[in-house]
């Protein structure tokens, strides 16, 4: 497939390698320019672009920034791109460490509906739930056991069989989650949250997941602050 990542990030660094180790054609971009993804591009084989040339024409988008910066894309970006082509958000909403109060989420919007809304295409919710090395290191063949289960979200039945199958190809067991309102299950704060369970783990942390948005994943008056000093 041809797949545009838009963030070069942890997660989009790790994506980016295991998809062109699959022989996936990568274009990555960032907010920043293709010259500062030269070392990645490189490294990985993938061809660093502008954000408008990683969606165009492509089979499939990851799009994986910080979520306050969602705001800050095109309002277009994704006007020209069709219907049929996933576009997988790994996002995260940190209020106090990093994105600041939204508040149509902190009113219960779930997040992934919320960047769904901002840029104006349907999205699927995976890899948010996963840490970057790990993705990168610990995919497995089918059938190992343990083989870790990442949670998948959308509303779509045909985009997200795609997203499906592009999960067990990197070597993790697809969990289909249901809509794209189902994915509060996988936020953080829930028990599937940086977890590398199996299967049938995944499956009883998501139905233990409590809707209700903890203080540690509120935002307040100060936010944001750091990561290291939460606001």
């Amino acid at each position: 497939m041809k797949i545009g990542i838009i963030g070069a990030g942890q997660i989009g660094g790790a994506l980016a390698r295991r998809l062109t180790e699959l022989h996936h054609e990568v274009l990555i971009a960032n907010s920043r320019g293709p010259e500062t993804l030269r070392d990645l591009a490189a490294e990985t084989g993938a061809t660093a672009v502008h954000p408008r040339d990683a969606v165009r024409d492509t089979d499939l988008i990851v799009l994986t920034i910080p979520m306050r910066k969602v705001e800050a894309l095109p309002a277009d970006l994704f006007a020209q791109v069709p219907a049929s082509v996933p576009v997988i958000d790994t996002n995260n909403y940190y209020p106090r460490e990093r994105d600041g109060r939204i508040e149509p989420i902190e009113a219960g919007l779930v997040e992934s509906r919320w960047v769904e809304q901002r840029i104006g295409h349907p999205v699927i919710k995976t890899f948010n739930n996963i840490y970057a090395k790990h993705l990168q290191e610990h995919g497995k063949p089918a059938g190992t056991p343990g083989r870790i289960a990442l949670p998948v979200s959308g509303d779509d039945t045909a985009a997200k069989a795609k997203v499906l199958a592009l999960v067990d190809a990197l070597g993790f067991d697809p969990v289909d989650v249901g809509g794209l309102d189902e994915s509060w299950r996988q936020q953080p704060g829930t028990p599937a949250y940086g977890r590398d369970f199996d299967a049938a783990g995944v499956r009883d942390a998501l139905a233990a997941a409590s809707k209700e948005r903890t203080p540690q994943w509120s935002g307040t008056a100060a936010s944001p602050g750091t990561f290291e000093k939460p606001a």
